[in-house]
């Protein structure tokens, strides 16, 4: 509980990035379990920032360095095993347990960008709960290094890392993917996962080190299996860009003022504006024409006196 701040950051290109405004909002004001619609102004610029706000009391997403890892802390290591005990199996069903995740580094990527380099990101993905580390920019065995947390609601759901290449204001390029059920989860252990193609057939290229830790309630896991699955949201579709849609309105042009020339020289050819020219588009359309008749196109005959 205390004062949220937010920065609202623009970024032009891979360099440079400008604050936009900030704003704040007192968390001890707003009412538990409740979803707060809050449009908050910008200081220091026009516009507002729009936010749906929940408040709920269990171990939310959270993103950190390793140097603060949450179960690293004994005490509050101890104080999410004691929240999660057989003891409480009746308290807050829906809160069945709290994952780790430290997303360490990943090796030998595929080269997305002419340099043969990629710019690498990592997007976690849990439900409807998704969170993602930092770019690292011309690396091809990029070092993330963060810790994620998120709340189980359903000890069946599945853990779906994903690493993209940033490219600017265009869709990121896939770099591979891995999809780790929750169940299969052993605690504390670094291991080595191989990336996979989009639909988790195919190997792909590169590996990416995960190390997760799982602390969830049996007895509240078995209560959720018997209630229906979360309902997964749709991400909005991506905003318009403008240099995408000039490279597709250039596109267009282009197809059609060669769809437009190609009539043009059809049109031209039936009408025998050239008579050499016309002579030859037939001659390739119809085979090879009698000798005789080339010698008496070329001796100045139109075509309406054939």
């Amino acid at each position: 509980m205390g004062i949220l701040d937010i920065e609202v950051w623009g970024k032009d290109n891979k360099k440079h990035e400008e604050r936009l405004g900030t704003c704040k909002v007192d968390i001890s004001a707003l009412p538990l379990k409740q979803a707060n619609c809050l449009e908050l102004p910008l200081d220091s610029c026009l516009g507002a920032l729009l936010m749906l706000v929940t408040l709920t009391p269990c171990a939310g997403v959270s993103v950190s360095d390793l140097c603060v890892c949450p179960f690293a802390d004994p005490s509050e290591r101890k104080q999410i095993t004691q929240r999660y005990c057989l003891q409480n199996s009746l308290k807050d069903v829906k809160d069945v347990g709290i994952l780790q995740v430290k997303v360490l580094k990943a090796a030998d990527l595929l080269a997305a960008d002419f340099s043969g380099k990629s710019d690498p990101f990592c997007l976690l993905e849990l439900g409807n709960d998704r969170l993602q580390t930092h770019t690292v920019y011309k690396n091809l065995n990029p070092e993330w290094n963060k810790v994620f947390t998120f709340p189980i609601k359903d000890i069946h759901d599945v853990l779906e890392v994903t690493v993209f290449d940033e490219d600017g204001d265009k869709p990121p390029d896939f770099l591979g993917k891995v999809a780790i059920p929750l169940l299969s989860i052993r605690d504390g252990q670094p291991n080595c996962y191989v990336l996979k193609n989009k639909d988790l057939e195919q190997a792909f290229k590169g590996v990416i080190y995960l190390e997760m830790d799982l602390i969830y309630n049996p007895v509240k896991a078995s209560i959720r299996t018997f209630t229906p699955r979360e309902k997964r949201f749709v991400e909005d579709s991506r905003k318009l860009s403008k240099k995408i849609l000039s490279r597709d309105v250039d596109r267009v042009k282009r197809i059609t003022m060669a769809i437009w020339n190609t009539m043009q020289f059809l049109k031209s050819c039936f009408q025998w504006e050239s008579t050499l020219r016309s002579t030859i588009a037939f001659a390739h359309l119809k085979g090879e024409p009698p000798l005789s008749m080339k010698c008496t196109l070329f001796s100045g005959d139109t075509g309406p006196s054939l």
